[in-house]
């Protein structure tokens, strides 16, 4: 009884542990499509993807998950 309780809570902790986000933390993806669609989110501009792209069944697209790196705080900006 009590192995089939820690199965089950541990089947319900799985889909938790998979909602992390994939995406490495770049402005650009290429979008591979075929039997499995994914992303490889390694690219600083869309020139830098469109050879990688060329030839097989892929496009390059902005990456909806990027967060570019944060500036200079707004109370260091007015200092002088």
């Amino acid at each position: 009884m009590r192995f089939g309780a820690i199965v089950l809570l541990a089947g319900l902790a799985l889909p938790a542990a998979a909602t992390a986000q994939p995406y490495d933390n770049y402005p650009v993806c290429l979008r591979v499509y075929g039997p499995v669609r994914y992303d490889e989110c390694r690219y600083v501009s869309i020139e830098q993807c469109q050879p990688s792209a060329s030839g097989i069944a892929g496009q390059c697209v902005v990456n909806p998950w990027y967060q570019p790196p944060a500036g200079p705080s707004a109370r260091r900006a007015q200092r002088r």
